[in-house]
């Protein structure tokens, strides 16, 4: 999928009147069978089942919460052949809208800024669940996970839930990560998709529980391992293009310790500093073609990388400075191309500069708990958004190296740490 882009200067840009808020909208019928209709060739190619649990609890009109795990695109077609043909409105990211702003609304998105508080979402849902009388799906992780596993969850979901007193869904995928990892540029595997559909609490149950209480059972719902998951189901991912671009999750060689020197191609990553390599079996493990597997788990090796992010904080090492392309978001027309500038980050959080001395843009490490960054965004490339509620800067590195998912782990660890300051 693709997004609009439009090159603009970016004073015009912050001179553009503010796009006026809109009410979510029920989608009808219609459009509910439409988007059924094509998903059906994807779930057929996946071999797609689902089991339900304790499902017989939910009327069939009655709203509910629909909380569901983030693997990849076929999330959506999952959930709408589960759902259908249940009304349900879908918390999505604001540039999602970009150029498509009257469809994505009338199929029922309610847009939000990833990672940027937005006060205005609770209204929203609140609006959708009393006024609509829809059901909301989300996906609380925000973003794709990187290495398979479960994403940070952030602490006000418990709060959200009990706010909406409605009965919590929990939808959990098994071979939707296997399928189209977000590292791999695209390019699906042959795997089978499955998914849980489970009835998690009830409105009464959600009445008596403190919020940390819902947040505890929704982080147990959503612990998981999709590589753990792969090698004890023994499934077998043959494509010989595997490892492509897997240096994005495994950016630091274990072996000589340099950043940025490995290359995932083909079924293999190797490091050029050293020239260590490593093959990513059919089953999902990492075998060293000779001498130590220091890793041989790909999140145990991500697990590292955010060890080794962590020391480089508490140390004072740790610092980000490279020159990008901005993007900027400020409507649901385009995205901006504004020029170029630089990104730092550093234990004071993100400093970005740029558009000839224009923008400058500080954001401190206590503004979000996480961070929204991707590969290969809408085609463009490898991105780090930074922001709030009045305009999302979407950097792209102009210079070699894997900076995004050390960037997020960064961002991570700094928050926890400010937090445990304060």
């Amino acid at each position: 999928m693709k997004i609009k882009t439009t090159n603009a200067d970016y004073e015009s840009v912050l001179a553009m009147p503010e796009e006026a808020h809109k009410k979510p909208v029920k989608p009808n019928l219609l459009f509910r069978t439409v988007i059924r209709l094509a998903s059906i060739p994807d779930l057929i190619a996946t071999k797609f089942t689902y089991n339900e649990i304790g499902m017989d609890k939910l009327k069939k009109d009655e709203p509910c919460l629909i909380l569901m795990n983030h693997s990849s695109f076929i999330d959506l077609k999952i959930a709408s052949k589960v759902l259908y043909p249940r009304a349900y409105n879908i918390v999505s990211t604001s540039d999602g809208l970009v150029g498509r702003n009257w469809l994505m609304r009338n199929i029922g998105c309610i847009p939000t800024a990833k990672f940027v508080t937005d006060l205005g979402l609770v209204r929203d849902m609140i609006y959708t669940v009393k006024k609509l009388k829809c059901s909301i799906l989300m996906y609380p992780e925000a973003s794709y996970s990187f290495d398979g596993t479960a994403t940070t969850l952030p602490d006000s979901l418990g709060e959200c839930v009990k706010s909406l007193k409605i009965p919590l869904i929990i939808i959990r995928t098994y071979g939707a990560f296997a399928r189209d990892p977000l590292y791999n540029n695209l390019q699906l595997r042959k795997t089978k998709v499955s998914a849980d559909v489970e009835y998690a609490l009830s409105p009464e149950d959600i009445k008596k529980m403190s919020s940390d209480e819902i947040n505890s059972v929704i982080r147990e719902r959503f612990s998981f391992d999709n590589f753990r998951w792969q090698q004890e189901n023994k499934v077998k991912i043959t494509e010989k293009f595997r490892a492509d671009h897997l240096n994005r999750v495994l950016y630091k060689c274990p072996n000589c310790l340099a950043e940025g020197k490995t290359e995932g191609k083909g079924i293999h990553l190797t490091c050029h500093n050293c020239g260590k390599s490593y093959e990513l079996t059919e089953d999902g493990f990492m075998k060293a073609d000779s001498g130590e597997t220091e890793f041989n788990h790909i999140p145990d090796w991500y697990k590292w990388e955010r060890e080794c992010v962590k020391n480089e904080i508490e140390s004072g090492e740790y610092k980000l400075d490279i020159p990008v392309d901005i993007r900027i978001l400020v409507n649901s027309k385009s995205i901006y191309n504004i020029g170029e500038g630089r990104l730092v980050h550093t234990s004071e959080g993100f400093h970005l500069t740029g558009c000839d001395g224009k923008l400058d843009y500080r954001q401190k490490p206590l503004a979000s708990y996480s961070l929204y960054s991707d590969y290969y965004w809408y085609e463009l490339g490898d991105m780090i958004c930074i922001g709030d509620t009045n305009a999302l800067y979407y950097c792209f590195p102009k210079v070699e190296g894997d900076f995004v998912a050390k960037t997020r782990l960064a961002a991570e660890e700094l928050y926890k740490i400010k937090k445990a300051q304060q």
